[in-house]
């Protein structure tokens, strides 16, 4: 726990490695020229420390493990010189044998691989469950275990990266908020081209795929192309991140409807479809996704249609991995505690009777690590 990790490149083999190094406690710093947008959202989250530069000598100070990841053969093989020299462990992406430490993950892809069912042919719809990679279901894994290309989204489980056979490409198709994204239409040609060039392709998502996850944008774009597209549930943060927080969005006796709402738009914006003087009347729970960034505007909305400012709320970020954290307090404090806390998504965001029943002793969620 605690200890330097120095990875140099920002790549999809770097991205393929950072999970369980982050899972595992390590201090992990990526010194790279470019990045992958997964890489770069894990920096501004504060999960890993990052330098968009060249590596230079000395780079390794400190460091219990280096890993050489830049696909650059000149500079992998000068950080596994320094780092042999050092007596560094270091694993050379490229080259393994070149390096001093391989990838832990051989034996869990074997045991994955034994079991895998037969590859279906074009594409499959993975949801990959809220994060932590034990959620993801067991059909879901044995095609990950099949694929030859994974396009995979920034809330899909990373750890399940790592255990990829490392033939397979990884194709990094984050949509960060309010910053660099793949485009929708981009996604949809990728898991086209590279089905009709006859790889089984495996398009991997965070929780379930027709939960906001536009999931069915991408069957109609596969359909109308002809190709085929298997489809795996997966289970939504909507329900699982309340659970890991000790939360039931419904409770007999108490709600009688959960209601599970995008917002990723604001009240009263002109794209908006959601109606939330309705949502404000209703009794129940109100699960918010995406809604870190609106929450000012969502929590007027809801007070103003009705909602009590006291109903109690619960905010829930990076639910069921091993930094999630949890925020407690009413409709009416929940805006401030989210700006106060510095609260980034992925976050989901409670309210109503059962939001207060996690702070009671009941079965607590432990994320592997």
């Amino acid at each position: 726990m605690g200890r330097r990790v120095v990875v140099v490149g920002g790549g999809t083999a770097a991205q393929r490695r950072l999970g369980p190094l982050v899972s595992a406690g390590a201090r992990v710093h990526i010194i790279s020229c470019r990045t992958k947008p997964a890489v770069e959202e894990m920096a501004a989250n504060g999960l890993v420390t990052l330098e968009l530069r060249k590596y230079r000598a000395g780079d390794l100070d400190g460091a219990w493990y280096a890993l050489a990841c830049t696909n650059d053969p000149d500079t992998d093989s000068t950080v596994a010189s320094e780092a042999e020299g050092r007596r560094i462990f270091c694993m050379y992406a490229d080259v393994p044998r070149f390096g001093t430490a391989i990838s832990p993950t051989a034996a869990s892809r074997t045991e994955i691989a034994e079991c895998a069912e037969p590859s279906l042919p074009g594409v499959a719809l993975v949801g990959g469950g809220p994060g932590d990679p034990d959620l993801i279901t067991v059909r879901g894994r044995r095609l990950l275990a099949r694929a030859d290309v994974v396009v995979v989204d920034r809330l899909a489980p990373s750890l399940l990266l790592a255990e990829l056979d490392p033939r397979v490409e990884v194709i990094d198709a984050a949509k960060i908020p309010y910053g660099r994204q793949m485009s929708q239409d981009t996604i949809n040609l990728t898991l086209i081209d590279r089905a009709k060039a006859g790889k089984f392709v495996v398009r991997l998502k965070g929780g379930d795929p027709y939960v906001f996850g536009r999931g069915y944008e991408e069957l109609e774009a596969c359909a109308a192309a002809g190709v085929p597209v298997t489809v795996v549930p997966g289970i939504t943060s909507a329900i699982s991140v309340p659970a890991a927080a000790g939360i039931p969005v419904t409770h007999r006796g108490v709600t009688h409807e959960f209601v599970v709402v995008s917002g990723h738009i604001p009240p009263n914006h002109q794209d908006s479809l959601t109606n939330w003087d309705a949502l404000a009347r209703l009794r129940g729970t109100l699960v918010l996704l995406m809604a870190i960034e609106n929450i000012d505007r969502i929590v007027e909305a809801l007070i103003r249609g009705g909602r009590p400012a006291d109903s109690p709320a619960t905010v829930v970020q990076e639910g069921t991995l091993h930094n999630q954290r949890t925020l407690r307090g009413s409709l009416g404090t929940v805006a401030g505690l989210i700006h106060e806390e510095g609260v980034r998504p992925p976050s989901v965001v409670v309210i109503g009777p059962v939001a207060g029943f996690g702070a009671q002793p009941t079965a607590t969620w432990q994320a592997d690590s």
